[in-house]
């Protein structure tokens, strides 16, 4: 195995869990939104804290059951389908953008791709019924925090293997540039799924770039039109070029999950919703 690639696979484990923790912890000091009220309308913070602790557990419990699922699943099926089809694709590209770490340039562009992919992607997957059906699994959840950012079917995560590996084949993407963006988008995506608050200043810079937990908790308003919009994964530009930037504004108590579903599923209901809800 390329000795770049081992590093990523040894190091991509240890700084996203890492960051994991580092959110979960800020979450926990400085909320931006409290889980009950968004979940209990009119209900407060203090109301009924024994049946809160019990509800933030069990959701805690389901999404890491979900998360384990698809680490399981990672080095079985998405790894290999990914290394497979960057090596197998078409070698059309020129030498300078040949290996990720030999030419930054090619890195660059490589990520820009993957992540204008992946905004491609998202966007089909609440466009398209059939892939809706797995995608709502995700949107399955009355609050938000960093366990949401790894919360998704089984089946998306297969269906998003299969189609990103044709887009890295076709391509001529390398697994090295794979692995960095892989890294990245987990990084970025526990940022902007956490409930932590954020000095405004800051967030407003950095939503110029990337995307923040601002503009993707728009995106997880229980309302249908901005459900469907703002769906950058990593940088902020892709929603306004492509004209799905909701005009929506984060507040504090924006009510959280699918306009008129039900969101507090068991974990069995959410492993088989795809197969018995029609959008």
């Amino acid at each position: 195995m390329d000795t770049a690639v081992e590093t990523l696979l040894l190091f991509k484990g240890a700084i996203v869990g890492a960051w994991f923790l580092i959110w979960f912890v800020l979450e926990r000091l400085r909320p931006a939104a409290h889980e009950w009220v968004q979940a209990k309308t009119g209900g407060t913070e203090a109301d009924m804290p024994a049946d809160r602790r019990a509800g933030r557990l069990a959701r805690w419990l389901r999404n890491g059951a979900l998360f384990g699922m698809n680490f399981l699943l990672s080095p079985l099926i998405v790894l290999p389908l990914s290394a497979f089809m960057a090596a197998h694709g078409p070698a059309w590209r020129p030498d300078w953008m040949a290996s990720a770490f030999g030419g930054w340039g090619g890195l660059v562009l490589d990520i820009l791709l993957l992540d204008l992919f992946i905004y491609v992607w998202h966007r089909v997957n609440h466009e398209v019924p059939f892939l809706w059906r797995f995608h709502q699994v995700h949107h399955f959840d009355r609050h938000l925090d960093v366990t949401t950012a790894v919360r998704f079917h089984f089946g998306e995560v297969l269906l998003s293997a299969v189609t990103r590996g044709v887009f890295i084949g076709l391509m001529d993407i390398p697994f090295t540039s794979v692995l960095v963006f892989e890294s990245v988008v987990l990084l970025c995506s526990i940022f902007h799924h956490s409930n932590a608050r954020l000095p405004a200043r800051v967030e407003k810079a950095l939503s110029k770039v990337i995307i923040t937990p601002g503009i993707h908790w728009v995106h997880h308003h229980a309302i249908r039109p901005d459900t469907d919009s703002n769906y950058g994964t990593l940088f902020s530009f892709w929603d306004p070029l492509f004209g799905s930037r909701s005009n929506t504004e984060r507040w504090t108590e924006m009510p959280i999950g699918l306009q008129d579903e039900p969101c507090d599923l068991s974990l069995a209901d959410l492993l088989l919703a795809p197969f018995r809800s029609v959008r």
